[in-house]
């Protein structure tokens, strides 16, 4: 692609605290093969050096701007807010973490895939994770979709994904979205939870395809104060997965299907909170993290339930004496 046939895309980062990687962010978005960007960092109160390494940047290169917060926002309100600021020109929009970066070929290879398909209202790529240490394995992900398609339904990726399949969507630094979806709603991210860019691919393929490119296109840091480390703490991915199910199973779903995934969804969150007890998750925050999380699906949290999928999990202890010698003594060595 010309400079001259380039659409705009707006690339933002919503950011707290991030001094750290952020020139590492930065210097992947100015090292794009892509010129027609537009770059927006929102600052959301930081206490270290983030606006500093921001404005720094924004005085060398006029496509980055800087925004900074009056008051601290939570962080999906931020990432809406940064949404908000795109360009009302901008045909694409890219989000990348301030802990993550872009390969130099990410926006030249979305874009021109979506280019090509106007259906497409999202596309995703591979991605390269890990936490670049040693005796730390690095992983690509999000390798699911058969090779070499290209487009697919986003009403058929959507229901495969609630009825149980792969899940395909990726993390947001590894996705593009159509400007237009993003500006049609006030916020784009459709609640406040942590998985709230799931939520909004459910949301925006209801009217749209699903591109992807088969190719590495950016990098996800794995690291203790990332926010998918603290949703694997209290494990936030079972709350997630039913609420995204009792919000747009209806519009992917028949009603039997619905139903059914329903009970199996349930029952692997009591599952989960069985186990979680026999790992002495015990503490106050823990369950009452959950119960509201039950309230917000529109789900009666049942002591009976747990109670009885704690027994089931303990027969089954009992009965798999090996297996449960394993498992103590790999707690143990964890500790």
């Amino acid at each position: 692609m010309s400079d001259h046939t380039e659409p705009l895309v707006s690339v933002v980062t919503p950011v707290y605290n991030g001094a750290l990687y952020l020139k590492e962010c930065i210097e992947s978005v100015l090292a794009q093969t892509y010129s027609n960007w537009e770059y927006i960092i929102v600052n959301n109160c930081s206490t270290d050096e983030t606006l500093k390494i921001a404005e720094e940047y924004s005085r060398r290169d006029s496509r980055i701007q800087v925004h900074s917060n009056e008051r601290l926002l939570d962080i999906i309100a931020n990432h809406n807010r940064a949404f908000r600021l795109i360009s009302p020109d901008s045909k694409y929009c890219k989000q990348v973490s301030a802990d993550d970066w872009l390969f130099p070929e990410c926006l030249t290879r979305m874009v021109m895939l979506a280019e090509a398909n106007p259906s497409v209202g999202i596309v995703g790529s591979y991605q390269l994770s890990g936490a670049g240490t040693d005796g730390q394995k690095w992983q690509v992900r999000w390798a699911t979709l058969p090779y070499p398609s290209t487009i697919t339904s986003g009403k058929e990726v959507c229901r495969s994904q609630l009825l149980g399949g792969p899940y395909v969507f990726g993390s947001p630094t590894s996705i593009l979205y159509r400007s237009g979806l993003v500006r049609a709603q006030e916020d784009f991210f459709p609640n406040s939870t942590a998985h709230a860019d799931a939520s909004a691919c459910y949301k925006c393929l209801q009217q749209s395809n699903f591109g992807f490119v088969h190719q590495v296109l950016s990098y996800e840091r794995i690291h203790g104060e990332a926010v998918s480390a603290e949703c694997r703490t209290v494990n936030s991915y079972e709350s997630a997965w039913l609420s995204d199910l009792v919000e747009y199973g209806p519009s992917y779903l028949t009603p039997r299907e619905l139903c059914r995934r329903k009970r199996e969804r349930l029952a692997g969150y009591y599952h989960f909170l069985a186990v979680s007890v026999f790992h002495f998750r015990l503490d106050k925050t823990f369950w009452t993290y959950h119960r509201r999380r039950f309230r917000d699906c529109g789900q009666s949290f049942s002591q009976i339930r747990v109670a009885g999928a704690v027994i089931a999990k303990g027969l089954d202890l009992l009965l798999n004496p090996k297996q449960t010698a394993e498992k103590v003594l790999r707690s143990v060595s964890a500790r």
